[in-house]
Order: structure tokens, then C-alpha cells, then sequence
């Protein structure tokens, strides 16, 4: 029972990692911990209600994540390339000037991108914030529902 409660809590703290990097699906990880848990405890920390409604979160969540960024970016007028380039500008960045980078680096890869489509500056720098905007509100989202979570585990686990 104690390694699975601590499987779990190592579940709920990449969940949270995963909520900024994007090679990590942060929801899903954060939500396998309460599953995790409540498979430890015999089902008992958690209702069956708040199972269901804590998954259906997740796949809220998840589905936010790559709807979000592209609503942001079509509403201020970004394109393939300038996506591209954010998602791409976003990787470099992690892995050059990690957690920062990412951030920054998304908006110089649209911004690139957005150049690159044969935007005018003024017009890739709206794309760029657009897309930043859209990756900033998701993060925030899934932070605090892996956070939820991670209290939530907290909670009954101790």
C-alpha cells in the first residue's frame, strides 16, 4: 500500500510538471494519481461522483489544450506556419532556457512563422501574442486542476 501511495504522489507531481512541459499530458497524469490512490485504500478516499466528475475534467482539460492555443491564434489572425513555429519555438526554448524559453520561444517561432507566411511585422507580432495568450490560459487551467488534485491526494493520503 505505501509504494502505491507513493507511485501516486510521484503521479501527481509529474501531473504538475506535466501542466507547463509539453511532452507531459499533466490532467491525465494528476487524475491516474487519485486512481492510484483510491486503488491503495480500497476505494474509500473517493466517491465514485467525484471520480467521474474529476475524469470528465481531464478530458476537458485535455481536449482544452490543443483548442485553446489554436482559437487563440486564429483570433488574432495567425497561421499554419505561425503554429508551426510556436510549437517548434516552444520545444527549442524548453530545452535551450528551460521553463522560461518555452514561453518565449513559443512566440519568436510564431513570429517567425507568421514572417515567414509573408505577414507584415505588426500583423506576426498579433499572431505571436495571440498564440501565447492561448498557451498561457491553458497552462493556468491545468495547473490549478493538478493542483485541485494534488491536495485532494494530500488529503487522504496522510
Amino acid at each position: 500500500m505505501i509504494v502505491l501511495i507513493i507511485l501516486g504522489l510521484l503521479f501527481a507531481m509529474v501531473g504538475l510538471a506535466g501542466c507547463i512541459l509539453p511532452v507531459i499530458p499533466g490532467p491525465p497524469f494528476s487524475f491516474l494519481a487519485l486512481i492510484i490512490l483510491s486503488w491503495a485504500k480500497d476505494w474509500e478516499p473517493f466517491s465514485s461522483t467525484f471520480l467521474i466528475i474529476m475524469a470528465g475534467l481531464t478530458i476537458l482539460l485535455t481536449i482544452l489544450d490543443y483548442v485553446v492555443p489554436v482559437r487563440g491564434a486564429k483570433k488574432y489572425g495567425a497561421s499554419k506556419l505561425g503554429l508551426w513555429g510556436s510549437i517548434i519555438g516552444m520545444l527549442i526554448g524548453l530545452f535551450f532556457f528551460p521553463p522560461l524559453g518555452m514561453f518565449i520561444g513559443a512566440i519568436v517561432g510564431a513570429f517567425a512563422g507568421e514572417l515567414i507566411a509573408g505577414k507584415e511585422v505588426k500583423k506576426a507580432l498579433r499572431a505571436g501574442w495571440g498564440i501565447f495568450v492561448g498557451n498561457m490560459l491553458v497552462i493556468i487551467l491545468k495547473l490549478t486542476f493538478s493542483g485541485v488534485i494534488l491536495f485532494f491526494y494530500a488529503k487522504e493520503a496522510f
